[in-house]
């Protein structure tokens, strides 16, 4: 967004807590101004900002009530959030006048240090998930359609357009489906496990197409491939990752083989 809209924005759901006074949280007009105020900073700075979550954070209330309150606790409460909210969208707006407003590739690298992280994590996942109460059922990651259904339930923590199975455009004469496509990140995650047959080398000359394949696609700007490696099938993870990682063609590439040295 740019910065003149953004700050007209900001300035204008400043502007329209003049015309709150002496209302109270529960009034049908601060519901309307608190959700448009929302809306307006999650356009602005995004759905994980921490702008969004600070705005959140603002109490309009008195707490839990108490007949011994006065009688306009209820006002006063919403008066006193309501300075705080505003105190909050000034800064915000003398932010974006000093830094700018973060252009659309830092949103593409938080995602990416999300999605990193989710693959890091993954193997202690999947060990907790089969260490349930009275041995009850549960997902034993078994092959990698286990491991691609465990990962899409994981990227819906921070994810809310996770495109599954996609056709990727034509590459050497034939198309195929990427595993996961986060569609307003424009990252690709492709997943693989291990397996007989599947090791080292295997996976090194598959992940080389991947990356090739994935150059052409024009919702592509980044590049995830999560091996699941849980028994050790790969002699040297750290290699593999440091072959294949970095900026290939426009796109930028991350491997990631977890766990390592098990």
């Amino acid at each position: 967004m740019e910065t003149d809209k953004a700050k007209q924005l900001l300035k204008r759901q400043i502007e329209a807590t003049n015309e709150l006074s002496g209302v109270e949280e529960s009034w049908a007009a601060f519901q309307k101004w608190k959700r448009d105020t929302e809306v307006a900073i999650e356009q602005i700075f995004g759905r994980s900002s921490r702008h969004l979550a600070d705005i959140r954070g603002v109490s309009y209330s008195c707490g839990v009530y108490d007949t011994r309150m006065a009688a306009d606790a209820g006002v006063k409460a919403c008066h006193h959030g309501l300075g705080s909210a505003k105190a909050m969208l000034q800064s915000m707006i003398e932010e974006i006048d000093q830094y700018g407003i973060a252009q659309p590739g830092a949103l593409v690298r938080d995602g990416f240090a999300l999605v990193g992280h989710l693959c890091e994590k993954f193997h202690l996942v999947s060990r907790q998930l089969r260490n349930r109460h009275d041995s009850r059922g549960t997902l034993d990651v078994q092959d990698e359609y286990d491991t691609q259904d465990l990962i899409h339930a994981l990227l819906h923590l921070h994810f809310d357009d996770i495109r599954h199975e996609e056709w990727t455009p034509s590459y050497a004469g034939g198309s195929s489906r990427m595993d996961f496509l986060l569609k307003q990140e424009k990252i690709v995650v492709e997943v693989k496990k291990t397996r007989k047959g599947l090791a080292g080398k295997e996976v090194g000359e598959q992940l080389i197409v991947d990356i090739q394949k994935y150059q052409v696609h024009p919702d592509c700007k980044a590049l995830i491939c999560f091996v699941y490696d849980p028994d050790g099938r790969i002699a040297n993870p750290r290699g593999l990752e440091n072959d294949l990682n970095g900026d290939k063609n426009g796109i930028k590439v991350r491997v990631i083989v977890a766990p390592k040295g098990t």
